[in-house]
């Protein structure tokens, strides 16, 4: 059974708030899960208090990344700014190839070298270097 640590949708009409879940990756977003991790509540607890708040428990979210739950992206941004995953160490989920989480600043890209220059390669068919 693969494992992700998913947000589910909760809240009134237009006023959504969001559960941190580790679900089956079979079930639906908003169907059965194992075990509520946190919630998230973007437009804040109320209309005079806008901040998005947060909030994690550390130790079931560990405990399921351990066992090898992936997170979704979004999962894992909240788990960044909660600190869990600095919590975590070394052993972070990678982010999915492709993704925008593993392009950081100065990363290098695909055809690059060491350096992070592109190297060129020669067309087929063309000397390289030296003659014959």
């Amino acid at each position: 059974m693969a494992v992700k640590l998913r947000l589910v949708r909760m809240g009134k009409k237009k006023q959504p708030t969001y559960r941190v879940v580790a679900a089956d990756s079979r079930s639906p977003r908003d169907g059965r899960f194992l075990e509520v991790v946190g919630t998230y509540a973007p437009r804040g607890r109320s209309t005079s208090d806008s901040d998005a708040v947060v909030t994690i428990d550390h130790e079931k979210a560990l405990r399921w990344l351990r066992e090898g739950a992936k997170p979704t992206d979004r999962v894992e941004r909240l788990l960044r700014g909660a600190g869990t995953l600095d919590l975590l160490g070394g052993a972070a989920p990678a982010p999915a190839a492709g993704s925008p989480l593993d392009a950081g600043p100065g990363a290098a890209s695909a055809g690059a070298g060491e350096d992070g220059v592109a190297e060129e390669e020669a067309p087929a068919g063309s000397e390289t270097g030296s003659e014959q």
